[in-house]
């Protein structure tokens, strides 16, 4: 018995030509499939935007400003700096700690709250003085916590006390109200 003679396809033998043609195929898709992107996935994002996930601007940096305290040939040290959005208009104010680099004592610390300038070229500004120097009281342990600005500021009971070693404890909160920080007593400094 004779088996029936299988006809030779032209498609069953692979030419060079044939590994040419299928490499470039698929180098075009690759190449057009890089091109298109699908776009965001926004089915688990929620709707309108909330205030924690606004796109801030960066806090104003204290070094970018002129501090008003009368230093003499001492410098002026910004010694410690706190940021959150105290205004709640989502935009970062930055809270900075200053004081004269004097050699000796417990130099006076100023308060200061900056915010960034509407105009495009101008730096940082001060808007609020919370503690002013000449009040001679130290800062300490300074924060920006829920829209606040918290404080430990130490003082001197009479001016006979040394200037190195303060003798009062205040606790102090700022809080925007209106048009100006209103100062209180925070509530854990009142209980006992």
């Amino acid at each position: 018995m004779q088996h029936p003679a299988v006809p030779e396809l032209a498609h069953t033998t692979t030419r060079p030509i044939h590994w040419l043609a299928t490499a470039t195929a698929v180098s075009a898709v690759v190449a057009v499939s890089s091109f298109l992107q699908p776009g965001a996935a926004t089915a688990a994002q929620p709707g309108p935007r909330s205030a924690d996930t606004r796109t801030t601007a960066a806090a104003p940096d204290p070094a970018a400003v002129h501090f008003p305290l009368q230093c003499g040939p001492a410098k002026v040290l910004v010694v410690k700096k706190a940021t959150g959005d105290l205004d709640g208009d989502g935009s970062p104010e930055t809270v900075a700690v200053v004081r004269c680099d004097a050699g000796s004592g417990t130099p006076p610390s100023g308060v200061y709250v900056l915010t960034r300038s509407h105009e495009a070229h101008a730096g940082p500004r001060i808007v609020a003085t919370l503690v002013d120097p000449k009040n001679r009281l130290t800062a300490d342990d300074v924060a920006v916590r829920d829209g606040a600005v918290t404080a430990t500021l130490l003082g001197y009971s009479s001016p006979a006390v040394p200037s190195c070693c303060p003798d009062t404890t205040d606790k102090a909160k700022w809080q925007w109200k209106g048009a100006a920080f209103v100062r209180s007593t925070p509530a854990e400094a009142r209980s006992i």
